[in-house]
């Protein structure tokens, strides 16, 4: 009898609202595509931890802001830049202050050839080059970036011929590591989980470029989302900033 009601016991708890398997929910996230392979390894992480499950998908920061924008059914927005989340929060469309920054990214001029350059701004101001690749600055802030330091360098103009232009830095690190473009301007967290060739790099200095804030925000149908609420807090917790910064990112 104490067996039978041990399992009556169990089976009631498992049933009763609020337990696990009750709670568990489900959040749809809206990643740059600089962070599709750290947003999956978090994702992991925290539905190892939580039980809750999370749905990516990813694309440039720009064509996101797009969809959120026309009604996609996101929850949570993880942006490369600071400006999209912030007109989500003026138009309404995202939950007031729950954005923060969770990564700064790295900005590198990355070839799949080995020792194509010893030094990246000689090789950049030689323009000897016959393709460079960039992600489209209008949508992509890595794409921007790389605009910003071609100006600091006094050759953006003199390249326009050359550039590659991705939709976003995935396609971007695509173009440079199938050879179609001889370098590109590739995100730092790409190189760290690029399982090929090392090729050549050169890390550009931070103060070539603007800082490549990349903030989370809350969207306003992830508001009272349980999965969506947990993740936007687990991307604070010292395990996901510790994953974050060994896959190449800046941290505060």
């Amino acid at each position: 009898m104490k067996t039978l009601l041990s399992l009556l016991l169990l089976t009631l708890t498992h049933s009763l609202p609020g337990s696990g398997a009750l709670m568990a929910a489900e959040s749809s996230v809206a990643v740059a595509a600089n962070f599709i392979d750290a947003a999956r390894a978090l994702a992991r992480q925290f539905e190892k931890s939580t039980g809750h499950r999370i749905k990516i998908s990813y694309g440039s920061t720009g064509k996101l802001y797009a969809q959120i924008e026309n009604g996609a059914p996101f929850d949570v927005f993880l942006a490369a830049d600071t400006q999209r989340p912030e007109k989500l929060l003026t138009s309404g469309l995202a939950v007031a202050g729950s954005q923060f920054i969770y990564a700064r990214g790295k900005l590198v001029l990355w070839s799949a050839q080995d020792q194509l350059f010893e030094n990246g701004e000689t090789y950049l101001k030689k323009t000897a080059f016959k393709r460079i690749a960039i992600a489209n600055p209008r949508t992509a802030p890595y794409g921007l970036a790389a605009q910003q330091v071609l100006n600091h360098l006094g050759i953006w103009h003199n390249v326009q011929a050359r550039l590659v232009r991705g939709d976003s830095i995935a396609q971007t690190f695509q173009f440079v590591a199938t050879g179609n473009a001889e370098s590109g301007f590739v995100a730092n967290s790409q190189i760290k989980g690029w399982q090929g060739p090392q090729g050549t790099a050169w890390q550009v200095p931070a103060e070539y470029y603007e800082p490549i804030n990349q903030t989370a925000v809350l969207l306003l149908r992830g508001k009272n989302n349980p999965a969506a609420e947990a993740f936007i807090d687990y991307l604070k917790s010292a395990e996901a900033r510790d994953v974050i910064e060994g896959l190449g990112y800046g941290i505060k």
